[in-house]
Formats: structure tokens, C-alpha cells, sequence
């Protein structure tokens, strides 16, 4: 039995696996761009961003008279389909190409049209009578369906991320909580500063990661503005009037999603503006998520010869030749991830300051790199929070003790003595080895009543009147 059929375009005819759903030019495109290995079939949510947008162009052209009822319903059944995970195996497409989205819009419009086909009793890559170009792609051009698509896919996809951010900022608010008694030194510039808890420490990592909930939702609320109707440059041309609106109306209520058509399609068309405010959000989220993974490597150093105030979960032995060892691979881990992150907004950088004219053909890249981060980092957020932050615990005894011989608590004195007086104790303590409580006493500076209450750390960790 033959295991291909000939299918033809602008270039000739090419084999194409029998029983595949895609025709010619997505085989073209599976044979020209062997780069990332990443599929498109690795993105369900621009795949199902595609079928929105296939579905919304088609009940537009209906509504305009320009397909019938039959073709409608059946292009919006295979839609539907594709948007519920079926057909996903059939986009193979790599994500980052030539051709400005030309390969992956033609990949949907195939799957389309040759699962129709299939619903109609034909053989697929019978186009006559449901054309990928002319039925499925009607009123469309790749330069306004496939930005669209990405931005349905980035809606859903912040949507996934935004969810994992909130389970990890509770799993630290949580933490707090439980480490509100544990009395530690803070440091700044990694030296002793002044006491605070373990609960304020971990607080601190919540509250810094709630911020970013907002921001990536402000930001991805930029995607709701898309060029449908725009066809090639934003003017328009095979466009019916009044398809834009609708258009977006249509993909409005289809998706959920509060789409609206962009005011002016020309300068929308090549605009990637959205893309770059988007991953500089996520990079922020990295930059803070990276900074916390130092924090907690840092804290939990040791355990002799570190900080050792807190234990990570053990996740696997550290050493080939170190018996006893034990690494914090679950912090080093999403470090990487955050490395990762910056790296692919810098792409995202130079990808959309490479548009030229009426479009950017850049834009594989630059989804590819939006992609792949909110991917990693939704992996990295899960890890983190699972095997991580969950399990933690504070050694307590370490804790105070570190307290209790520090200089830095000689900071608490300063508006009962003066800087000089204080300054004078911390570095004789330095010298000497005695502590600050013990030299006050000496020196008859102050009472040892008043000392003590000074002293105490739990008056340390909030204002208060002298």
C-alpha cells in the first residue's frame, strides 16, 4: 500500500504522508527548518489560539455571505475539535522558521481543511471542495492570523502561569507564618545588620512575588488588541468591510477572551510592542525568583562551615567523592531557568527592533523565546514550590545563637548612647571577643534592666519610642 500521496503547490508536487491531516506546505516546511526541535505540537495553546482564530474567520465570512452554512459548520466542528486537544500531533511544524508564520498558518488551515474533507466522505488533499487557501484562510493573510494566534496562545498561557505564580507566593506566605517566633540576624551586603525573624525573611520572598501577578496580567491584557482583517499590511485588501469588528467580536465570544480589532491595522500589523512589555514582566519575575533561589542556597549553607539557619529538603546525594554531601539542586535548578529567561528576552529584544516597513518577520523567534519562558518557568515555580519551599525548616538554636554574639545588635544602642559610644563597643567586642551586652555593663553605660529591655531581639524587629 502506497504510504504517501502527491499534493502540489507554487513549487511542484511533494509526497506527503497518507494518513497525515497537513498537505504540501507544511511538509515543506517540516523538511526546510530542522532548528529547535521544538514543535509546534509542544504549544497547545497556540494551536488551540490557531483554531479560535480559524473558527472566528469563518463565522465572519458566513455572517458576511461569504461561505455557506454547510462549510461554516464544518470548519467550526473541526475548530472545536482542535481546540478540545484533538488533531495536536498533526501541527510538526519547528516554531522558529522562515517565512513570518507563513509554515504554521498553513499548517492549521491543511488540518482544517482535510479533517473537513474527511467529515465530507472525501479524500484529503481533495481541495476542490474544501480549499486550505481559499475556505479556510478566506478574508485572511498569515500577517494578521498568525500574530492574533500567538496572542490568543499568550492569553491562555499567562493565564497557566499567573496560577502557578499564586501557589508559590502562598506556599512562602505560609511559611512565614510558621517562622514568625524564629528570632534571626539580617544582613546587608552579607554582613550582620540587625535582627529580624525567619517569618519577616520569607514574608518578604511573598510579597515581592505577589507583584508580579499584576504586572504580567496588566501586561498580557495588551494581547486582547489584535489586526484580524488587516490581511497582508493593514489596509485591508480581500477583506469584506466591517470583517475587522466583527472578526473580533466573533473571537471575543469563541474565546472568552475581551478581544477587541486594533484602531489603526497598519501600524498594528508589524507592531510587537505588546510582545516586548510582556517578556520584560517575565523577566522581572526572574530576576526576583533568581534572587530568592540565592537567598535560600545562601541560608541554607553549611552545615557547618554556612549560615545553616534553614534546611532545604534533600533531593539526592551531592557528591560523587564528598560522602555526606548534600546539594540545593531544587534553587541551582530554577536559577538556571531564570538565566534562561533573560537570555530569551534579550531575543525577544532583538527580534522585535528587526521589523522592517509593514512587518516583522521575526516574530517565530520572538514567540518561540515568550513561549519557551512562560514554559520553563511554570516548571520552575511547580519545582521550586513542590520540593522546595514546602519542606523547608529553621533551625531555630542556630538562629538565636547568631543573634546573641552578633555586633550588629550594638546597632539597637545608638539612639540610647550615640554613634560614637556605639561605635566604640562594636569595635572593642571585635577585638576582645566580649559582647556588646557585657561591655555596656563594664563600662556602666547603661542599667542592666534598661539593657535588657533595649537588647531584647523581639523589641528589635519593629519601630518603638525611646
Amino acid at each position: 500500500m502506497e504510504n504517501f500521496r502527491k499534493e502540489s503547490d507554487l513549487l511542484g508536487e511533494l509526497n506527503v504522508p497518507i494518513n497525515a491531516y497537513y498537505g504540501v506546505q507544511t511538509q515543506r516546511a517540516i523538511n526546510n527548518f530542522k532548528i529547535s526541535g521544538q514543535l509546534l505540537s509542544s504549544y497547545p495553546q497556540f494551536i488551540r489560539g490557531l483554531a479560535y482564530v480559524k473558527k472566528a474567520a469563518a463565522k465572519t465570512n458566513y455572517e458576511l455571505g461569504l461561505l455557506d452554512e454547510s462549510m461554516y459548520f464544518n470548519i467550526a466542528e473541526v475548530c472545536d475539535e482542535i481546540i478540545n486537544g484533538e488533531l495536536h500531533e498533526q501541527f510538526p511544524v519547528d516554531m522558529i522558521q522562515g517565512g513570518a508564520g507563513t509554515s504554521i498558518n498553513m499548517n492549521a488551515n491543511e488540518v482544517v481543511a482535510n479533517r473537513v474533507l474527511e467529515k465530507l466522505g472525501k479524500n484529503k488533499g481533495e481541495y476542490q471542495f474544501c480549499s486550505p487557501n481559499d475556505h479556510v484562510n478566506l478574508s485572511q493573510s498569515t500577517n494578521d492570523t498568525y500574530p492574533t494566534a500567538i496572542k490568543m496562545g499568550l492569553l491562555q498561557m499567562n493565564a497557566i502561569l499567573v496560577e502557578k505564580l499564586e501557589k508559590i507566593v502562598e506556599a512562602f506566605r505560609e511559611k512565614g507564618k510558621e517562622f514568625h517566633d524564629v528570632i534571626k540576624m539580617g544582613r546587608t551586603q552579607l554582613q550582620d545588620a540587625v535582627p529580624m525573624t525567619l517569618g519577616q525573611e520569607f514574608e518578604a520572598f511573598a510579597a515581592t512575588l505577589e507583584e508580579d501577578i499584576s504586572k504580567l496580567n496588566n501586561n498580557a491584557n495588551l494581547f486582547v488588541e489584535v489586526n484580524m482583517g488587516a490581511t497582508a499590511i493593514g489596509t485591508g485588501l480581500n477583506a469584506p468591510v466591517g470583517y475587522a469588528a466583527l472578526c473580533a467580536k466573533n473571537l471575543a465570544q469563541i474565546s472568552g477572551f475581551p478581544i477587541v480589532s486594533a484602531p489603526d491595522l497598519v501600524e498594528a500589523t508589524p507592531d510587537t510592542g505588546s510582545y516586548v512589555i510582556y517578556s520584560s514582566a517575565m523577566k522581572r519575575l526572574a530576576v526576583k525568583l533568581s534572587k530568592i533561589c540565592n537567598d535560600l542556597r545562601l541560608l541554607s549553607s553549611g552545615p557547618r562551615a554556612g549560615l545553616f539557619e534553614i534546611n532545604l529538603p534533600p533531593m539526592q546525594p551531592g557528591s560523587s567523592i564528598m560522602p555526606g554531601k548534600v546539594n540545593p539542586v531544587i534553587p541551582e535548578v530554577v536559577n538556571q531557568v531564570c538565566f534562561k529567561v533573560f537570555g530569551n528576552d534579550l531575543t525577544v529584544t532583538f527580534a522585535a527592533e528587526a521589523g522592517q516597513l509593514q512587518l516583522n518577520v521575526m516574530e517565530p523567534v520572538l514567540s518561540h523565546a515568550i513561549m519557551e519562558n512562560i514554559h520553563f518557568l511554570c516548571n520552575a515555580l511547580d519545582t521550586l514550590r513542590e520540593k522546595c519551599v514546602v519542606g523547608i525548616t529553621a533551625n531555630r538554636e542556630v538562629c538565636l545563637n547568631m543573634v546573641k554574639h552578633s555586633i550588629g545588635i550594638v546597632t539597637a544602642l545608638n539612639p540610647y548612647i550615640g554613634y560614637k559610644h556605639s561605635t566604640e563597643i562594636a569595635k572593642e567586642a571585635l577585638e576582645t571577643g566580649k559582647s556588646v551586652y557585657n561591655l555596656v555593663l563594664e563600662k556602666g553605660i547603661l542599667s542592666q534592666e534598661k539593657l535588657d529591655e533595649i537588647l531584647d531581639p523581639r523589641n528589635m524587629l519593629k519601630p518603638h519610642n525611646k
